[in-house]
């Protein structure tokens, strides 16, 4: 613009020069102002950080001090209609917190003394004391901003392209603006036409319009989906995300609520144990685990409130993807599911599974006790999700270490396309494979610390908001609101923001090219040349902002 303007001025058109520079700087000055509201819309849809909090004293004293200075186990007073300040769990009291501004639920959620809290929500009713677990350089809101404002930092192939190709692109027109100045007039004589010609056809190739719509676009993406609920880790993931070809699931958590409940409790034939006496040595067995199926046992029995004796279960060790190893006076005690009796010979021809249920079984060196039925609950948007995924013409599958009738039932009564069930988690990782060979780019969603390779390992990993930090750290993507609904739209907004980014590319080079035609032929003037630059990017500024606007739910 530069270089047209001097140019523009030496051949004494000076209103065209002074056009260009006014009419280059206005565009800038619009440009910045949709980029800026677009930045500062996501900014302060996201930024919940807290600069105070109301520590609670041992002695019950408050007192009001910086929010990065409250640590781990600290108790912090929320009152009604303030925002919860950090990471936690409900220590006294019980309340609603609309957790729109997180998780995008409109419905305020009821929580009590020991349920989790995620910073960033609001207490709509009672006073609450909230046990810190997260300090705010880890808390969710400060991982939800930290994500947008490094967003840049993992730019999706097509902006690096872009940056690329406006390196080579610039210096080259500059040089076809200078041949196309001086050739034809060493020849001509023309020099003013020639020069005219040439510093038109520098105002029209400027690159504006897709070096800044481009991650422009990527990043409003990324800020419809923090509206939503929905944790975009860069452009790269909104990218990747939008050639994917099937949405691989895990069941608990997932597919599942994971609150398992203890249906029916049967002792093996001829074995001296009654219900009671079972699930206290299941309970023994899975005291130290924070399995879902484990706390489940732990919550039967307790509601049971049944002891026996004074006979203590030691040494308990755990093996991943099977169940628990543990001792009872002197004898081996295995509580697990069926790989682990086969794994250690058991006899099992005298148990009889029951199709839906995850089971767990117990056995006493080498002797089949009986089994635990546990089922869990479907999530009530999970059916619907799932359509909405094959509606978008994504395949759906399940990876889950539940034995394969519990499997199916799930998968029958969602949906779901394809079953791998009985997976350790190192097979989990193999089955993904196998997935992405036999239909393309996969798309894994899990919520636990034994899915972190494998959301590592897919091509776009996706992680529920209310499972493990591993989990989530690993993923390129987190759910919020911890509900399928959220895939499908994830996958709408990929798909809108790769629309809206070729969209800007053809449309400012088809403009650009056909501007540059009538220049060479002589018949652009530096005011359509403006326009082609200036005009077609505050366009494509526009057409990428909408995102922020449309509806993807």
């Amino acid at each position: 613009m530069a270089v047209a303007t001097i140019g523009a001025w030496a051949v004494g058109s000076f209103d065209e020069a002074v056009g260009v520079m006014l009419f280059y700087r206005v565009g800038e000055y619009f440009e910045d102002r949709a980029v800026d509201r677009s930045r500062r819309q996501i900014m302060d849809a996201i930024d919940l950080r807290p600069e105070t909090v109301n520590l609670v004293g041992a002695d019950g004293s408050i007192s009001v001090i910086p929010a990065e200075d409250a640590a781990e186990g600290d108790i912090v007073l929320v009152r009604p209609g303030d925002r919860v300040p950090l990471d936690g769990e409900v220590s006294e009291g019980e309340t609603r917190l609309d957790t729109s501004a997180v998780t995008g639920e409109p419905v305020p959620v009821r929580v009590t003394v020991g349920d989790r809290v995620t910073s960033g929500c609001v207490n709509t009713d009672g006073a609450v004391k909230i046990r810190v677990t997260h300090v705010l350089a880890e808390s969710m809101v400060q991982r939800i901003l930290d994500s947008v404002e490094n967003a840049a930092a993992r730019k999706p192939k097509i902006d690096r392209f872009i940056t690329r190709f406006s390196r080579v692109y610039t210096p080259a027109v500059v040089a076809i603006a200078l041949l196309t100045a001086i050739v034809p007039s060493l020849f001509t004589g023309e020099w003013h036409k020639w020069v005219y010609t040439a510093m038109t056809f520098l105002v029209i190739s400027c690159p504006c319009a897709l070096v800044l719509s481009v991650p422009l676009t990527y990043f409003s993406g990324i800020g419809a989906g923090s509206r939503r609920g929905i944790l975009f880790k860069g452009g790269a993931s909104l990218e990747a995300l939008n050639n994917v070809k099937t949405i691989v699931m895990d069941k608990t958590g997932t597919i599942t609520k994971g609150n398992f409940v203890v249906q029916n409790i049967v002792p093996a034939k001829g074995v001296p144990l009654n219900e009671g006496e079972l699930l206290w040595l299941a309970a023994k067995c899975e005291s130290a685990s924070t399995h879902p199926i484990a706390r489940s046992i732990l919550t039967a029995y307790e509601e049971r409130g049944a002891e026996h004796g004074n006979s203590t279960v030691e040494n308990i060790r755990e093996q991943a993807g099977e169940g628990v190893i543990a001792s009872l006076e002197g004898k081996t005690v295995l509580c697990g599911n069926v790989k682990l009796m086969e794994h250690s010979n058991v006899d099992l021809s005298g148990y009889h599974g029951t199709p839906g249920s995850t089971e767990v079984l117990l056995a006493l060196d080498g002797r089949f006790l009986g089994h635990i039925d546990i089922a869990d609950t479907v999530k009530p948007d999970a059916k619907q999700a799932i359509g909405r995924m094959k509606a978008q013409g994504l395949r759906t599958a399940m990876l889950t270490g539940d034995g394969q009738a519990s499997a199916d039932a799930v998968a029958q009564s969602v949906g779901i396309d394809e079953v791998h069930a009985r997976l350790l988690p190192q097979d989990k990782l193999a089955a993904l494979n196998e997935i992405r060979e036999k239909n393309g780019a996969v798309m894994f969603v899990g919520d636990g610390i034994n899915d972190a390779p494998v959301l590592a390992g897919a091509d776009v990993g996706a992680a529920m908001g209310s499972g493990a930090d591993a989990a989530i750290e690993a993923a390129d993507v987190v759910f919020m609101k911890a509900d399928l609904s959220s895939v499908p739209t994830s996958v709408k907004i990929a798909r809108s923001a790769d629309i809206i980014s070729k969209e800007n590319i053809i449309f400012a080079l088809a403009v650009k090219l056909l501007v540059m035609v009538l220049g060479l032929a002589g018949i652009a003037s530096m005011w359509l040349a403006v326009f082609a630059d200036t005009g077609v990017a505050m366009l494509c500024v526009l057409n990428s902002v909408r995102m922020l606007y449309k509806k993807f739910d």
